[in-house]
């Protein structure tokens, strides 16, 4: 039997303002990693004053270099120092799970979740389109390999230059978390829920089309139906006037634990997620996986995750958001066929598949 492969990761976006879905990821893959007996997985991040919030804190260790996040980018990106090295000692594969590239003497690779930035990027600020381009040409040129999380991430980093064959598909994995009726109760009793509820779940921002969704429940105009957002702030989403004006029927409860969430989704008439634009699409999965029918956009990769187990709708059309909407509440057959397959669906991707795949490319690039 070969000797284990330690390997370091990037674990820096634990302490990301909005953690989010590239947070997660993060999180689950370096839990299956450490469940493995070929691998020794160890993190490394920036220097931070605290820990990153409970939800965040990672199964394996994390080592700190000297420099605070933004000096270690750039020093990155510029002078291709500090070595990770310095703060885990040796390893053999450098596993960047975000787009900042380290430098290094062993095998690099990268996971690229999305490439939104290079489609809208009046949806970013300038200095993080400059961020990302900055690391995407360090990426080309010193990356041995790319795990795309999906068959459209990979389309997006064809067009960027990427050479076809460095790219992998690794779909991501959703952790199946089982709940309760009581917790369901529990979850609607603490945010008042007493009408049946349509859930979106995310960080708040321009590509997760929230306009649109608002949009779409206006035009439903169900006064025994509520709006549920759960997830935290994020940025440039410009809703808020539209939340105040229907005080009582939309409710942003922010961030939740993983149980509560699982319980809200469980809870839920239906799942939209209209965005415009997604790497892959965590809570469609979360919530297909809760057997809750999903609703979901064309043209990206919840498309490519959905299957067939969704209704899928044009995202930038809110009458045909309504409609599938519609479509689904007035039929009950159709949500519990929605419901069954998507539960099907989800039980298809699991972190320990994801596991299985990175390993395989860590152990390609040392050959």
């Amino acid at each position: 039997m070969s000797d284990p492969v330690r390997v370091a990761l990037t674990m820096e976006q634990l302490w990301h303002r909005v953690p989010g879905g590239t947070a997660v990821a993060a999180l689950e893959l370096a839990g299956a990693l450490r469940r493995r007996a070929d691998v020794v997985p160890v993190g490394v991040a920036a220097r931070h004053s605290s820990e990153p919030p409970r939800a965040f804190r990672s199964s394996i260790p994390v080592h700190s270099l000297t420099l605070p996040r933004l000096l270690l980018y750039e020093s990155w990106a510029r002078l291709r120092r500090p070595t990770v090295e310095r703060a885990t000692g040796p390893v053999d594969v450098i596993h960047a799970t975000a787009v900042a590239i380290p430098p290094a003497s062993v095998p690099v690779v990268l996971t690229v979740h999305d490439l939104a930035w290079r489609h809208e990027p009046d949806h970013f600020t300038p200095r993080g389109v400059h961020f990302f381009r900055q690391h995407l040409e360090v990426a080309k040129r010193d990356v041995s390999l790319v795990f795309c999380s999906s068959e459209a991430t990979r389309m997006d980093c064809l067009e960027a230059g990427f050479a076809p064959e460095r790219l992998r598909v690794v779909p991501l994995g959703a952790r199946s978390i089982e709940t309760t009726d009581e917790a369901i109760q529990l979850a609607r009793a603490k945010h008042r829920l007493r009408r049946p509820y349509v859930m979106w779940a995310g960080t708040r921002e321009p590509r997760k089309n929230l306009a649109g969704l608002l949009a779409a429940f206006v035009e439903l105009d169900r006064k025994d139906l509520d709006l549920v957002l759960v997830g935290p702030p994020g940025w440039g989403d410009e809703i808020d006037t539209v939340i105040a004006g229907m005080t009582g029927r939309i409710h942003v409860l922010g961030f939740v634990d993983r149980a509560e969430q699982a319980a809200l989704y469980a809870g839920a008439s239906v799942f939209c997620f209209p965005s415009l634009r997604e790497g892959f699409g965590l809570p469609v999965l979360e919530a297909m996986g809760q057997g809750t029918p999903v609703v979901t956009s064309l043209g990206t990769a919840t498309e490519e995750v959905a299957g067939e187990a969704a209704k899928l709708v044009e995202p930038r059309d809110p009458s045909m958001i309504a409609t599938a909407l519609a479509e689904v509440l007035d039929d009950p057959r159709l949500a519990r066929d929605l419901g069954r397959r998507g539960r099907a669906r989800a039980a298809e991707f699991t972190w320990r598949r994801s596991a299985d795949l990175v390993v395989d490319g860590y152990r390609e690039v040392l050959e």
